[in-house]
């Protein structure tokens, strides 16, 4: 794999975010939360833990849709989550509209990469969670790992492991639980291909990604293998992470 370590502008990230999932969100149905393989641990959670939020899902919700407040920047979706029974708002991930310690489970997946501000993010989750309350994260590791990829998707960052359990620590949040994560291809010959169609023909990149290579990632999730603490991980492309939130 060739590895690519620098990332561009912080000032060009954010437009390359919008369009990107502009993109990605306008030729897709919703997704609903069964079909991953975080399901098995979030309806566990889902049971006991009733006032529910979920930040940035786009079309993939993780968490239960039915009674839970949904927080994104993109239209459809919340118009699709909203048609599910979801509690929708249209805000940034660094303005929550909600009071403190108002949820006992939340979740954002794949979004403090995308975010400039990133401590001002996990403040934001931090404060919105209840004491005791779990924060379901996940985020792409090791900045020696940067490719082309991350730029397409608009990454601000990878994170070194321990420089993340740092940031996570100063938000009150503590690592009980996690695993190895994400569902990009292993074939280096198949991302290559994926982000050649995303530079040069975008649209039909997004078309072939929506109704093709997602349904078959779905199809080929391996079961989440959850671990005390932070995984090792040496070699780990991104991580998925269960935090409590310090009383």
């Amino acid at each position: 794999m060739t590895h690519h370590t620098a990332p561009q502008a912080h000032s060009d990230i954010d437009d390359v975010n919008q369009r990107f999932y502009d993109g990605l969100w306008a030729d897709t149905r919703l997704v609903h939360p069964e079909r991953f393989n975080t399901w098995g641990l979030v309806s566990d959670l889902s049971r006991s833990h009733a006032r529910r939020l979920e930040v940035g899902p786009g079309m993939r919700p993780r968490l239960p849709i039915a009674d839970t407040h949904f927080v994104d920047i993109s239209a459809p979706a919340l118009s699709a989550l909203k048609g599910e029974g979801g509690v929708t708002h249209s805000a940034p991930i660094s303005a929550l509209p909600y009071a403190d310690r108002s949820f006992d489970l939340v979740c954002a997946l794949d979004i403090i990469e995308h975010v400039e501000d990133d401590e001002l993010a996990l403040a934001e989750l931090s404060r919105v969670a209840a004491p005791d309350a779990r924060v379901l994260l996940s985020t792409p590791l090791h900045p020696e790992y940067w490719t082309p990829f991350d730029d397409i998707v608009g990454h601000y960052r990878r994170y070194e492991p321990d420089n993340l359990t740092k940031l996570l620590e100063r938000h009150d949040l503590e690592i009980e639980q996690s695993a190895i994560f994400g569902m990009k291809p292993k074939s280096s010959r198949l991302n290559d291909l994926g982000m050649w169609f995303l530079q040069r023909h975008r649209p039909v990149a997004m078309r072939v990604y929506n109704r093709f290579l997602m349904p078959l990632g779905l199809r080929l999730q391996k079961p989440l293998e959850l671990r005390p603490g932070m995984v090792a991980t040496e070699g780990v492309e991104e991580v998925f992470l269960v935090c409590r939130r310090h009383p």
